[in-house]
């Protein structure tokens, strides 16, 4: 794992997201807060990055709803920032 020049990827949608363990699809936080690795069973910190990193889904649909945000599992606009 390093920490030495993060890159930024693009989405689906154009929108930037670091390539680190924060917007990976393999980061799991604990209990106690500590941020886990279930591909390598490593403890990890937000900015590492290692070659098995993956988009989570969460950062793959970022920009999906065109500006708003919308109450989970409803179809009740909480914010949109277009206007």
């Amino acid at each position: 794992m390093e920490n030495v020049g993060i890159q930024v990827v693009s989405n689906t949608f154009g929108i930037k997201v670091k390539r680190i363990c924060a917007s990976c699809q393999h980061k799991c936080i604990q209990k106690d807060g500590t941020r886990f690795c279930a591909n390598m069973m490593l403890k990890v910190e937000q900015k590492f990055v290692c070659k098995q990193w993956e988009m989570s889904d969460g950062m793959k649909n970022a920009g999906l709803g065109g500006g708003a945000v919308h109450l989970r599992g409803t179809e009740e606009e909480v914010i949109n920032i277009l206007g």
